[in-house]
This record gives structure tokens, sequence and C-alpha cells, in this order.
């Protein structure tokens, strides 16, 4: 089902926490796993955690696996690395439900945003799209900027501490984003002032997940309408998606409390 909500209401999801009241609490970062009672942070977290926060053996920080938090207490401290034993579990909060963010390509920098905001706020999978108004050259230049997409989000999901980032997945035309994504719920996200607002959405049964799909600057046309009805759109429904840099950060938070509320 495809529905076509606009002006999502912008009230964050508060379950996650990014604002000032979060300064006060231990600092996350993420590990490959945990083995024998104890963890490795490698790369630019020990060298954050070593270099910048001076970590010493005793501090205590939380650690997620991706799965699990637990507080773990540092026991070295090395230039590439920084080993800890584990405490005991802490709590862990995501999102209630599953989101996708299909998030056609438009100017990085503030594309990287939109992909800062949707980490922050629980989307567990964000899908680039080389829509037909996205400039060819950033479609190009897309699949060389994956790395850096990921710790983007890598650092976004520790600073308002996720329990894993989103996975971002490779980029692809709408028509196979559309069909292949499987969330219970698929949202066109638009500007437009005769397409219901996102509080409006009241769905009669509370779907696991949701799928919202954003257009490039300048809206849906052609294939990506076309790919939209495809999915299971109605005929009302495939308004234009011309939602800015701000759209997934305002329409994440919307729809949990819509959806969840």
């Amino acid at each position: 089902m495809f529905v076509a909500p606009s002006e999502p209401a912008s009230i964050g999801w508060k379950g996650i926490g990014t604002g000032p009241e979060q300064g006060a609490m231990r600092r996350r970062f993420l590990v490959d796993s945990f083995a024998e009672g104890g963890a490795v942070v490698r790369g630019a977290d020990a060298h954050h955690l070593a270099r910048v926060l001076r970590a010493r053996p005793g501090q205590v920080f939380e650690l997620s696996d991706g799965t699990s938090v637990w507080l773990a207490k540092v026991s070295r401290v090395e230039r590439d690395r920084v080993e800890f034993l584990l405490i005991e579990p802490a709590a862990a909060s995501e999102l209630p439900l599953d989101v996708t963010v299909l998030l056609s390509i438009f100017r990085f920098a503030r594309l990287e945003w939109a992909l800062e905001k949707a980490t922050e706020l629980g989307a567990g999978v964000v899908w680039p799209m080389a829509a037909a108004r996205s400039e060819r050259a950033l479609v190009e230049a897309a699949p060389k900027r994956t790395a850096r997409w990921e710790k983007i989000v890598h650092e976004a999901a520790e600073q308002s501490r996720r329990v894993a980032p989103p996975r971002i997945l490779e980029p692809a035309r709408p028509a196979d984003a559309f069909r292949e994504t499987a969330a219970e719920v698929k949202l066109l996200l638009s500007e437009r002032r005769d397409a219901p607002p996102i509080e409006h959405f009241r769905p009669s049964v509370r779907p696991g997940s949701v799928a919202l799909a954003f257009g490039p600057e300048g809206g849906w046309v052609g294939a990506g309408l076309a790919a939209a009805r495809g999915a299971g759109a109605s005929r009302n429904s495939t308004q234009c998606c011309d939602m800015i840099a701000e759209g997934p950060r305002m329409s994440v938070s919307g729809l949990t409390i819509t959806v969840t509320g």
C-alpha cells in the first residue's frame, strides 16, 4: 500500500534521545562482537578513545555489538585498539517498528545530513535511489561514496546511542527499490497541500515495518511514479515526492508517533 502524506510533524522520538539531556550519559561505541567476557574497539573509534577522550584503564563506557548493549570497563589502551571487560547488560532502546528510507540521490552535502538525521531517528535501512531528476554526475559518483556514508551513519549511531547503525544499500533505480522493499506499509511523501498530512495516517492494524520514499529536488516524474504504482500505489497517492533534505528527520519521527502512538 502506498499513500502520500505531507506536512510531517516535526516531533522527535524520545526513545533514543539526541538532545542536551544525553550529555550526562556514558559514551557508546560500536564493536564487531563480544567474546569471552570482553570486546575490542579498533580504528577511528580507538583513536578517539585514546587520543581525544584519553581513556584510561578502569573507565566505564557502553558498547554495542549491534544486538545488545553492555557496560564495559577499559582494561588496556593501545594506539590502534582499546580493550574492554564486560560488566553487565545495559538498557537499549530502538524504534518499535522497522523503518526503511528510500532516499533519492541529490546534492551530497544535503544527502549526508539526511543520512545523519535518519540514523539518529531510528531508520534501519537507507536505500539511495537514482531517480529521473537525480543529477547524472551525482548518480555516477554515489557508489564511490558508500564507505563515507557508512562512516557517517556509524558515527551518528554512536552519538545518538543506537544499538546499530542503519544498513546502506547499493544505489538502485526507483523501480527496483520499490519492487524489492518488503515493508508492510510504503509511504510516498510529498509537500503538496492536497496530500493527506502524515498525522492523519492511522493504519487499522499496527504495521511492523514501514518504507518512506523521498524524491529528488524537483519531485518524481515518469518512471518513478510508474514504479510507485507498480508497487501498489492507489490512483490518488502517486503525487510527487519533492521533500527537501529535512524530510527524513521530520518524517521518521512523525511517522513513529502516528503509527505507534
